[in-house]
């Protein structure tokens, strides 16, 4: 039995079935772990939802920001469609109801106890431990499974607040909880969420740091796998493991082998220019 993390696919679903074919894996032994991403801009995200909504408890897979998108775009379409977006074959399915009812079940978070291996789609700000990141992450999901669920996605749109307190309340607090997990690339030295730098770290004339160098992070002692940052691209040290390697933009697609450490990939065709 094996358990492999893959990086963000946004509907590139041929190349994570051949990727799957690569690992040889066996649904009935091996487990998958998506970082998120599953849709959006890649030329099959409905072949990819209903593929990982079909491999039932052989996968988890914590919601990405392009992902929360495809819930907005299903609520108010006019509102939150974007020129660049390929979710269109997923309204005109007959199961699309369906895969949208199971996509907003999926967790912001994922921690297996007996690994003490933790995943998100983007990172955790550095005033959290896992057991806070862990509660923040349920305090969404309760949102997002329950009858407020339209009514977050109006609210969660937004830079701000760009720092933690304990004091947040309200759609504030639901905003930044997401914006943590579905899109956090830097901070400032104080914590600060920054979302105007996408590049690799060190790349900008900027004093911003990766979420997870920043020194007073409390989340330090908790191994945790990502994707979400494909200009960083396969990247492990002090207990993160970045594995969204580019695979929509023509670079690769990454399974990280959690038991053993071993890393698989292969090239993709690339179907988007980034930016």
């Amino acid at each position: 039995m094996a358990t492999y993390a893959i990086g963000d696919i946004q509907g590139c679903f041929d190349e994570l079935q051949q990727l799957l074919q690569q690992l040889n894996f066996d649904p009935v032994m091996d487990r998958l772990w998506f970082t998120g991403d599953l849709v959006n801009r890649g030329p099959k995200s409905l072949e990819t939802l209903r593929f990982v909504r079909a491999l039932g408890d052989s996968a988890i897979t914590v919601l990405g920001n392009h992902d929360l998108h495809l819930l907005a775009v299903w609520q108010n379409r006019q509102r939150h469609l974007k020129s660049n977006d390929s979710l269109a074959a997923i309204f005109r399915a007959d199961d699309g109801d369906e895969l949208m009812e199971w996509l907003r079940q999926c967790p912001l978070m994922h921690f297996d106890a007996g690994m003490n291996m933790a995943m998100v789609h983007a990172g955790l700000p550095p005033q959290w431990d896992r057991d806070q990141a862990l509660a923040c992450a349920t305090e969404v999901e309760a949102v997002l499974r329950g009858p407020k669920f339209h009514e977050f996605l109006g609210h969660m749109y937004g830079n701000k607040p760009a720092l933690w307190s304990d004091n947040l309340s309200g759609w504030d607090r639901m905003r930044f909880i997401v914006n943590c997990f579905t899109r956090l690339r830097f901070c400032t030295h104080d914590g600060k969420l920054d979302f105007l730098h996408k590049g690799i770290p060190g790349s900008g004339e900027h004093d911003y740091l990766p979420w997870f160098a920043l020194p007073q992070r409390k989340s330090r002692d908790l191994p945790i796998v990502f994707g979400h940052w494909s200009t960083l691209g396969l990247y492990q040290q002090d207990n993160v493991h970045a594995i969204d390697t580019g695979c929509l933009w023509g670079g690769r697609l990454t399974a990280l082998e959690l038991e053993s450490g071993s890393v698989h990939s292969l090239p993709c065709n690339g179907y988007a220019q980034p930016g």
